[in-house]
């Protein structure tokens, strides 16, 4: 299977995502390794996206997230407004429909006034490590529900870690460095899980008169080194083709769907792509036709980040030809100087 660790989950407009069985990585045979780690950094080089399946978290775990997700996000408005999100130090806490402000590198003011004009259809609750009392998530409390929430979401927590340090590991084989070189990197777990809720919404609108594209997400790239994203089955994530089109990432069952952050982006010197994605209105299904409302969905993503304290430096092997395209950044400030321009 060494040789066959791959195949092509979105094809269209010169973009071109693997879809990628992770097993063989996990594996001991070392070449079976190595062939699954090139695909990785091959398809982070060509997209920034890739589909990995056979990744090692099981379909129960994921389902048994979603579940608590909804029911957390069914509680009364006001029990979620008490968690509010609090500071971009901390990225914990519950956002409101319209808090978030998603922001690209290259801001302009037309871009500006479309995210206003344009509100994003959704809210989420943002979850980090559960061992820092200076900056302590929120948590509902007060009943049955809210204990298993909480031990729920913090084994997965952990779950996603253990996947974003082989997924790195994976990333440095293919560059042909010591596997273990990102180990100390990520070790600390300075992640966010963010549980996110898009509400059911009138089709009418995503039909706007004004010529715009009403989103449920706007365009933007991520943060941090990659981002899981584990899609909900109804879809609309889209990603960004080197023609400039949107190109549907349609959801492929027992998969999740990782792409690389501007850090990484910054952190490889560019050699590998941070790629920008939006989540509009779903595509039709045959059993919709004749509603006028499209359901809610959900998503979960684990945005993946280096140790907060780590300095970030290009990467040995990406440099020594082209020279280093940026300097060094502390990692937390990095992530913090971004998320305060969002929200």
């Amino acid at each position: 299977m060494a040789g066959k660790t791959q195949e092509q989950a979105v094809s269209k407009d010169d973009l071109v995502i693997p879809l990628i069985d992770f097993a063989p990585f996990l594996s001991d045979d070392p070449a079976a390794k190595q062939a699954t780690a090139k695909a990785v950094l091959q398809g982070f080089q060509d997209a920034g996206f890739i589909y990995l399946k056979n990744h090692g978290i099981a379909p129960s775990t994921v389902s048994a997230v979603f579940a608590n997700s909804a029911k957390f996000f069914a509680r009364p408005q006001h029990q979620k407004d008490a968690l509010a999100w609090y500071s971009a130090a901390a990225n914990r806490g519950y956002v409101a429909q319209g808090r978030e402000k998603l922001v690209v590198l290259e801001e302009t003011g037309t871009e500006a006034e479309m995210r206003r004009t344009v509100p994003d259809l959704k809210e989420s609750l943002e979850i980090g490590r559960d061992d820092q009392p200076e900056t302590p998530n929120m948590w509902p409390s007060g009943d049955d529900d809210a204990t298993v929430f909480r031990a729920e979401m913090m084994r997965f927590f952990e779950t996603c870690k253990d996947l974003h340090m082989q997924v790195m590991r994976a990333i440095a084989l293919g560059m042909g460095i010591q596997a273990s070189w990102f180990d100390d990197f990520t070790d600390a777990g300075d992640n966010t899980l963010r549980l996110l809720h898009y509400p059911s919404v009138p089709k009418k609108i995503f039909r706007r008169d004004d010529g715009q594209v009403q989103v449920r997400a706007g365009e933007h790239s991520d943060y941090g080194s990659i981002t899981l994203l584990f899609q909900h089955v109804r879809g609309g994530l889209q990603v960004r083709s080197p023609k400039g089109t949107f190109v549907d990432a349609t959801p492929i069952e027992g998969t999740i769907v990782v792409n690389a952050g501007d850090l990484l982006a910054r952190w490889s010197n560019d050699t590998i792509k941070s790629t920008k994605h939006r989540v509009v209105e779903p595509p039709p299904r045959p059993e919709d036709a004749d509603k006028d409302v499209y359901p809610p969905r959900y998503s979960i993503a684990y945005f993946c980040n280096p140790n907060y304290e780590s300095m970030i430096q290009a990467i040995p092997g990406t440099f020594e030809d082209a020279g280093r395209k940026y300097g060094d950044v502390n990692s937390g400030d990095y992530l913090i100087q971004r998320l305060t321009a969002t929200y």
